[in-house]
């Protein structure tokens, strides 16, 4: 847990992480704050999630696109079309 703690810190600079306890359904709430301690994101995180490398660089990849749009720096054509090829993975897969 401790080198998957340090990964998100890492991944997640300048922003502060904290990973709460266990929850009842095994999955811990991840809080990530701004310099002024204001909360941006919560998000919970599978015991899977935190044990595969590559599902949490999804979850990483996946923060950064919300603070990306919490912050104005996406436009509303680029969120459409992420949406759109999002749309047209799962297409693919099922």
């Amino acid at each position: 847990m401790e080198s998957t703690r340090e990964l998100l810190v890492e991944a997640l600079a300048p922003y502060k992480i904290d990973i709460g306890g266990v929850r009842s359904d095994g999955s811990r709430l991840l809080t990530l704050q701004n310099g002024a301690g204001k909360i941006l994101i919560e998000r919970p995180l599978s015991p899977v999630q935190l044990m595969d490398k590559w599902l949490l660089i999804d979850v990483v990849d996946g923060i950064h696109r919300d603070l990306r749009i919490l912050e104005g720096r996406l436009t509303p054509k680029v969120i459409a079309a992420l949406e759109r090829g999002q749309c047209a993975r799962q297409s693919d897969v099922f």
